[in-house]
């Protein structure tokens, strides 16, 4: 909690350079009062008065005959001498002597240059910032309210290095780099910085510093060898790694192991691409812009690394011994957002833009550039402010050319109408298979049933924020000695698979709770029945595995294959567990078995085998169709798929020639792919935009003309109050994603600058509109109009936006009035 009492507020003013704590203002009145420093300090916050005449801190009721307008200690002592000060220096008829007492009683030293410069603001400038310094102001604040590194580092070893804990075999993994990767992490806990120690250091990001930036001489004065060594860019650039020691001693000339997030010390010669051997060539201690050599540093100190800019891209661990763990990756508060993509105003420039674009991405641990499908460099930033900075640094420093940039590239996700509760209604359809969208694949051996339903909101959220745990869960590298799981595991507090497995039941029961609100115990206990049994058929997430869709396999009474492919009996692929195995939903020892309505014979064992071997291309199907919805290409989103492949045998006479249709897996791929997509246009599909959670302070005055601004961006109001004891209102409202850009520079036109907004990622919000809405009966018309004197349907026209950027068909006429006249010359 913040608090001015605790020391951990600081009152500032960076444009005059001045800042304090309560302390401060204490610690000077406790000598001239003659009372304690802690009685000043509570009584310089909240409703205490200083009583002239008994000398005395009182309340309110104390002042009473004292003064009719009593003015708060924090008023009298600290801010009427602030006000002073300002008066005297900006006013013309300021009392100047004010300024003298303040250098005199404080004992300044400012030069009569400064106090003598005609501009009042250097002068205010000058005492300010020598009376209050703000360096000094927040230094002592971060010294007093944040732990030492020994503190720091034994509370955040859990989370920087968690504890392994594995099943030895008789094979056997070696128990020394066991051994040795446990003492370096009691070094690191103990921010151990003797010179016996293993040296280990995290590199958090990359900075560039120019070349003619870095000191020409050493700690005794030698000449350093700082000559570029890149190649375009690079020739004026040098990447310093910004590092801190965990633990040991680091110094010039000294080589280390430049360990990867994915490195491994159990895997011996394979985790070769994810170490290399580097050389430090020099350590500069960081003092403000400034940079300062140094031949080593100890455990607890932050220092800039040169020598590494060939050997880490963004961040990276640095240790003395192979046998050390990286430490976790780092974690973002928001992803990057917002995209453009850029391209030269030359093509002839295109080299020395890739050169800026990997100069920039090292630069900066928050940019992402990727290329898009069509072949764009696609480049993603927190916001509107960080993205202008980063296209003027690839302007300016790193690349050097003039660019095209492209309008923002807004993200969408795809889904359906409709709450995941509405299952209730339609259970008996979907539990008897009579709802689903059928697609065969080309050569009529695999026929692909699908349903789709809604997820619920909570479950979509939980796995949605849970894509990092949920992708070390199935990759076998995260929870306890699950026997789900592989052996070599980590140990995370709390267990992360239980961890994680509570959230998602919590979900569950958040759901079922507000569901009962609705309909009767009996439908809400089935609802919770339902989908704990859809839990323990989780095949596969998606997209890329741990994205907020669900593949569940179908029910094992599924099996009836009388009415296909005219009577030839086939099987029935039911997949396998493995996610639910994973979470543990289900337990280690459930058999998943290919279920078929035939008992196993000797003629069909081949059947059985070719439908073990298409399980991959079903879940690849599956990831396809979540990665690029029906509408425009959008993953998928809250969705749950329940898929029914059934095979049969081939009985053709060109049985045994390769099949003309192509690879059977990929046929059933595709079929997987576009039965799914078929499901969720069959269920009335919706367009899904991210969510600005928008916080809006403004005076009175400008309400009306906040107001107009939010209702021009689509925004939505949560709530509105009035400041206490200001004529401020703070308004909360959702504002689109797509809707933000130029946002700020709007509310400030229009509310003259009194109106701010502070902007925070909050949610996926789905549209309530059809983008395939029409209106055809005579009621929709009267209401809607016929689409001649309406507007335009909103999800249409962002579905068919992001279709013509990414260049898929649009349904549009292209001459709106043929039979009306078109002149085409200009008269004047």
């Amino acid at each position: 909690m913040f608090q001015p009492l605790k020391g951990n507020v600081a009152f500032v003013c960076a444009l005059d350079g001045w800042g304090f704590c309560l302390s401060q203002f204490a610690e000077f009145y406790a000598s001239k009062l003659g009372a304690s420093t802690t009685a000043l300090l509570k009584g310089l916050w909240g409703p205490r008065y200083y009583n002239t005449k008994t000398m005395m801190i009182v309340g309110k009721k104390g002042m009473e005959g004292v003064s009719k307008d009593p003015q708060p200690m924090f008023v009298q002592f600290v801010l009427r001498p602030l006000w002073q000060v300002y008066q005297a220096a900006l006013e013309e008829d300021g009392d100047k002597r004010m300024l003298d007492k303040v250098i005199k009683t404080f004992n300044l030293s400012i030069p009569p240059r400064e106090l003598q410069n005609k501009d009042p603001r250097v002068v205010l400038q000058a005492v300010m910032s020598r009376w209050l310094p703000l360096s000094d102001s927040i230094l002592s604040m971060v010294v007093k309210c944040m732990p030492d590194p020994h503190s720091a580092q034994s509370a955040r070893i859990s989370r920087l290095l968690p504890q392994r804990e594995f099943m030895v075999d008789d094979a056997g993994l070696s128990s020394d780099v066991i051994a040795d990767a446990e003492h370096v992490r009691k070094c690191v806990e103990a921010c151990d910085s003797s010179s016996d120690a293993p040296c280990v250091a995290f590199v958090s990001k990359m900075f560039a510093v120019p070349y003619k930036m870095l000191p020409q001489r050493g700690p005794n004065g030698e000449a350093l060898n700082n000559q570029p060594t890149g190649e375009g860019g690079e020739l004026e650039e040098c990447f310093l790694a910004f590092a801190r020691i965990f633990s040991g001693v680091l110094h010039s000339g000294q080589k280390v192991f430049v360990l990867s997030a994915l490195y491994d010390p159990l895997k011996g010669e394979s985790m070769q691409r994810h170490v290399q051997e580097a050389e430090l060539q020099h350590l500069y201690l960081m003092m403000g812009q400034g940079l300062k050599p140094v031949f080593s540093a100890s455990a607890g100190n932050v220092v800039a690394i040169q020598g590494l800019g060939q050997h880490i891209l963004k961040s990276a661990t640095l240790s003395s011994t192979r046998n050390c763990w990286p430490f976790s990756s780092m974690v973002f508060q928001v992803a990057p957002t917002l995209r453009v993509a850029i391209e030269p105003s030359d093509p002839a420039d295109m080299g020395a833009l890739m050169r800026g674009l990997r100069l920039l991405n090292r630069a900066d641990p928050f940019v992402e550039v990727t290329v898009s499908s069509r072949g764009e460099q696609v480049l993603a930033a927190a916001g509107e402010v960080h993205l202008e900075r980063c296209i003027k640094d690839l302007k300016e420093r790193f690349a050097k050319v003039s660019l095209e940039v492209s309008p923002p590239l807004v993200s969408y996700k795809e889904t359906i109408e409709g709450e995941s509760f509405a299952l209730l209604e339609n259970s008996k359809a979907l539990f008897s298979g009579t709802e689903h969208v059928e697609k065969t694949t080309p050569n009529g051996r695999c026929i692909i049933r699908v349903q789709v339903m809604k997820l619920p909101g909570a479950l979509t959220k939980v796995l949605e924020d849970s894509a990092d745990i949920l992708g070390d869960i199935i990759e076998g590298k995260s929870g306890k000695g699950n026997g789900s799981l592989n052996s070599n595991t980590l140990v995370d507090d709390g267990d992360s698979v239980a961890t994680l497995r509570k959230h998602i039941i919590d979900a569950i029961e958040s759901e079922v709770e507000s569901l009962s609100v609705q309909v009767d115990k009996e439908r809400a206990e089935k609802y919770r029945k339902m989908w704990y049994q859809f839990l323990q058929r989780i095949w596969s997430l998606g997209p890329r595995q741990v994205g907020p869709n669900i593949l569940l396999i179908p029910d094992m009474k599924v099996g009836n294959l009388d009415n296909f492919s005219q009577g030839q009996k086939g099987i029935l692929i039911r997949g396998s567990c493995d996610v639910s195995r994973r979470l543990g939903f289900l337990d280690v020892e459930t058999d998943d078995t290919i279920a078929s309505v035939e008992e196993s014979k000797e003629e069909t064992e081949s059947l059985y085998v070719e439908a073990e071997a298409l399980k991959s291309s079903i879940v690849s199907g599956f990831q396809l169709a979540t990665a690029a919805g029906p509408l425009c290409d959008e993953p998928l989103w809250g969705l749950a798929f329940l898929v029914e492949p059934y095979i049969f045998p081939d009985s053709s006479e060109t049985a045994h020639l390769p099949d003309q249709y192509g690879i059977f897996s990929g046929q059933v791929m595709t079929a997987v792919k576009e039965a799914c997509k078929a499901a969720v246009l069959q269920n009335k599909p919706r367009l899904v935009e991210a969510m600005y959670f928008c916080e809006l302070n403004t005076p009175t005055e400008y309400l009306g003309s906040m107001y107009a601004v939010l209702a021009r961006r689509r925004a939505r109001v949560l709530k509105e109050e009035m400041q206490e004891g200001s004529a401020l209102f703070t308004v909360h409202a959702y504002v689109p994603v797509a809707e933000s850009l130029g946002f700020a520079d709007e509310l400030r036109r229009w509310t003259s600058g009194a109106a701010s907004a502070l902007l925070v990622l909050s949610h996926w919000e789905a549209l309530s509109e059809d983008p395939f809405f029409v209106p055809k009966t005579e009621e929709e018309i009267e209401e809607f109009g016929d689409g001649s004197s309406v507007l335009p349907n909103l999800a249409r026209k962002l579905m068919n936006s992001v279709r013509r950027r990414k260049g898929l068909p649009v349904e549009e006429k292209v001459v709106q009035h043929a039979t009306k006249q078109r002149t085409l010359a200009r008269k004047v």
